[in-house]
């Protein structure tokens, strides 16, 4: 969790840049997305610095520990190891499921939404069928959400 706090001083200051850039011009769109990658590979390289080997020998340990005072107890410490280790998996998969389809809705729905206004402009009869199309770009974050839900009831 504390690398994960450090790391966010970083993704405001690409974020702050990528902005900037986005000011200048039409240039600006592959800067953007160059800082854009950028920022999602240190977010996985995080990721995995955290719940990789390093990480999960920390986890492990605690884990084994929980699981010997289960033993005492009567539960199993291969059954406690697993569970920990599929819930964090399930979040995260839950997490990168919203967030994507979220983003991927709001960049439908800017296009789709300006092309519709321009449409019914023109010939203002279109409303109904400007609308459905929204409304399908739309139902992107809507899919993610229930993958979201779905993934998050089987943790």
């Amino acid at each position: 969790m504390v690398i994960w706090v450090a790391g966010l001083p970083v993704i405001v200051a690409a974020v702050a840049a990528a902005r900037a850039a986005a000011r200048r011009g039409q240039r600006a769109g592959w800067l953007l997305a160059g800082v854009s990658v950028a920022v999602l590979a240190a977010a996985v390289m995080l990721l995995v610095a955290v719940a990789g080997p390093a990480g999960a020998a920390g986890t492990a340990g605690a884990v084994r520990a929980a699981g010997a005072a289960r033993a005492v107890a009567g539960a199993a410490p291969a059954a406690a190891a697993a569970a920990a280790g599929s819930h964090t998996a399930a979040l995260i998969g839950a997490a990168i499921a919203v967030a994507g389809s979220t983003i991927g809705a709001g960049i439908a729905v800017a296009y789709v939404g300006a092309a519709a206004l321009a449409a019914m402009s023109e010939r203002p009869e279109l409303f109904g069928r400007a609308m459905v199309i929204v409304g399908l770009a739309e139902g992107i974050a809507i899919y993610g959400l229930i993958v979201g839900i779905i993934l998050i009831g089987k943790a």
